[in-house]
């Protein structure tokens, strides 16, 4: 994930954690809550996986795009942190209003969006990073591989170009004698 992917996921998160902190502050329950929460724990698990990306790039992340690993990986590490300091509050009022077994329950509602997720967004992303890379390697290998063609084209045609001046010289046999 790029650092605006991240930037958005954070921005998600943020607003559906606000509507969450309404939410509370009016007296709604969970299950009204419920698509906020969901929205947040998306955008969680987003962050999540764009920490991941950044500590595992592909070959050509970590050839060409040197610059952009650092700065992604620090960019989902500062949106870590602030998730994280959400996650606390959330905790904090799902125990003050609900009792501690509210937020077990909201753990395991993570686990199961994290892992649907996982199961189609996230593969899809990892299934397009290799097939661009394996792009990326077709393109290298055909243009080594043109250069090389083309390197063996101008020395065989050289080649034929210095037999063509040559001057023929037959020997017989007899003068040899």
């Amino acid at each position: 994930m790029d650092p605006v992917t991240i930037s958005l996921a954070v921005g998600v998160a943020s607003k559906a954690f606000s509507a969450i902190k309404q939410g509370f502050a009016v007296g709604r329950d969970l299950e009204q809550m419920s698509g906020d929460i969901s929205r947040w724990m998306g955008a969680v698990s987003d962050v999540d996986n764009a920490e991941k990306q950044a500590k595992n790039p592909g070959v050509f992340g970590k050839v060409f795009g040197s610059g952009s690993i650092e700065t992604t990986a620090l960019q989902a590490y500062a949106a870590k942190k602030k998730l994280e300091e959400q996650r606390y509050e959330l905790k904090m009022f799902l125990n003050m209003t609900h009792g501690p077994q509210a937020y077990d329950e909201l753990l395991e509602m993570e686990g199961k969006i994290r892992k649907q997720r996982q199961a189609t967004i996230y593969k899809q992303q990892q299934i397009r990073k290799q097939i661009g890379e394996g792009i990326g390697w077709l393109f290298l290998v055909l243009v080594i591989g043109g250069f090389l063609l083309l390197l063996t084209s101008i020395f065989v045609s050289k080649a034929e170009a210095f037999e063509d001046t040559q001057p023929k010289t037959f020997i017989f046999r007899e003068e040899l004698e």
